[in-house]
């Protein structure tokens, strides 16, 4: 017994240790000390699953968060794109780690620069709005900044193949409207039916059938107990799942989201890998951070990727910390240079060193195959493919399970539709991704903690988000009147 509890707690020190490396974040957000000075560009989760809203089965649904942590009260300037920016998904759908299909966001903002009559001077107001906004896309005329997008489809190289522009299916047109922020509901009255105004059903150049896209402001999609580990790790994590709380809950992030039909995206295998990043114009103007209506802009030389992000918390509990950054600018194709960081991890050795005396042993089992599976090639016989690099695998034949049946630790709960087949809005990854580096894959006898129900009591499950397109939830407003 006593052994039993000398492993639990350097377990729980684990735990710590692990969410530790995330500074008052989640997930992805500020995983690296570079990305922290961009919030724009900062990529924060990353989804792909086979669709499971019904009646679209033929369908895989792809989902970018970025621009982390927003307050629903941030004004008056909200959390508008950068302009300068890419925002790209990619697709390999042959297994070499490179990108066959890329999805580019570029966003623009418009200052209509609304103006009143201030005793015969007319001068621009300082707000967003000066009256309500919506419910209809065109019930914009007090809205002070508009923020458009267009999408492009990049078959092959992303810098060098051309880009085609992906149609409005029902106008016809290219440029489609991104919803104003939450900012509360007297400017807003009904939110969501604003925001789902903006989803937009769309032609994909080469691809039979329509898609959908939307861009805009989402409610918080990452669930973690932050506080809790930060207060000496103030909770069980023998505990009860149920029992936390994720002090994340009341953000707000950006989420660029498609859904695709199946067809357009596969290749030679059912199995894609899919991944998200950001990049920014190599040389800008100083404060061309700045919407392009304060600050003009300009672009020389190729653009200089900044962010990256498919599985969750791979920079944070894997890459050292010299070279985060540097995986943040990489490519998958070139993942074997990172390689040794998921062969001979150091936290469970650092953690033997300071815990041996209690017990605590790290796995033996060397190379950690049982973590290149889970981040590099994909797990055998369900969506393993030629390539070895980090990629979030989908295996788009796997019969999507509906919200109802959902597991939240998805594979090694028996649930093949979820992480780390793809990854689900209602997928615990935390618990799964500790428990993996715990050893939970590998047999008893190398790593005794690995079997062990480790939870953060942080609960998230498929019942937190929609069961059908965009899946997010609507975002905190910034203020709640009662009438």
């Amino acid at each position: 017994m006593k052994k039993v509890l000398n492993i639990v707690s350097v377990v729980v020190f684990m735990l710590a240790v692990l969410v530790s490396n995330l500074p008052a974040q989640a997930s992805s957000h500020r995983e690296a000390p570079f990305i922290s000075s961009l919030p724009k560009v900062d990529g924060t989760d990353f989804y792909v699953f086979n669709s499971y809203e019904s009646g679209r089965s033929d369908f895989v649904t792809l989902v970018a968060n970025y621009l982390p942590l927003q307050d629903g009260y941030g004004g008056p300037n909200f959390f508008e794109l950068d302009p300068n920016a890419l925002y790209e998904i990619h697709i390999d759908n042959n297994g070499d780690a490179r990108e066959d299909l890329t999805f580019q966001f570029r966003a623009m903002n418009e200052l209509k620069n609304i103006e009143l009559d201030i005793a015969g001077e007319m001068v621009g107001v300082p707000f967003v709005n000066v009256g309500g906004i919506g419910p209809s896309i065109s019930d914009n005329m007090s809205t002070n900044v508009i923020e458009t997008y267009t999408v492009n489809l990049i078959k092959g190289n992303r810098r060098t193949g051309k880009p085609e522009p992906i149609i409005n299916a029902s106008s016809g047109e290219k440029i489609f409207v991104k919803p104003t922020d939450n900012i509360g509901n007297k400017s807003i009255s009904n939110y969501e039916t604003y925001a789902r105004n903006h989803i937009y059903n769309i032609n994909i150049p080469g691809c039979q059938g329509e898609g959908k896209v939307f861009l805009g402001q989402r409610r918080e999609s990452f669930v973690v107990d932050l506080g809790g580990t930060f207060d000496l790790v103030n909770f069980n994590p023998l505990g009860d799942p149920k029992g936390g709380s994720s002090e994340i809950a009341d953000k707000n992030i950006t989420s660029f989201i498609l859904e695709v039909p199946k067809a357009c995206v596969t290749g030679d295998t059912s199995v894609i890998g899919a991944w998200t990043t950001s990049s920014l114009p190599k040389s800008r103007l100083l404060g061309s951070k700045l919407p392009t209506f304060q600050k003009p802009s300009v672009e020389r030389g190729p653009f200089v990727q900044v962010s990256r992000l498919s599985a969750p918390l791979i920079n944070e509990l894997i890459i050292g910390l010299k070279d985060k950054n540097k995986f943040n600018a990489s490519e998958p194709k070139d993942d074997g240079q990172f390689a040794t960081y998921v062969t001979n991890p150091t936290l469970p050795a650092v953690l033997e060193l300071l815990f041996s005396s209690a017990g605590y042993k790290a796995p033996t089992a060397f190379p950690r195959t049982d973590l290149v599976a889970a981040f590099l090639t994909g797990v055998e016989g369900l969506n393993k493919n030629k390539a070895v690099a980090e990629m979030l695998r989908l295996n788009t034949s796997t019969p999507a399970v509906s919200a109802s049946l959902q597991k939240p630790l998805g594979v090694i709960d028996g649930d093949n539709a979820g992480f780390p087949n793809g990854r689900r809005p209602g997928d615990d990854v935390v618990d799964i991704e500790l428990r993996v580096a715990s050893g939970a894959l590998l047999p008893e006898k190398d790593a005794p903690a690995g079997k062990l129900a480790i939870t953060d009591g942080a609960f998230v499950s498929a019942k937190d988000f929609d069961e059908t397109f965009p899946y997010l939830k609507s975002p905190v407003p910034g203020k709640v009147t009662t009438p």
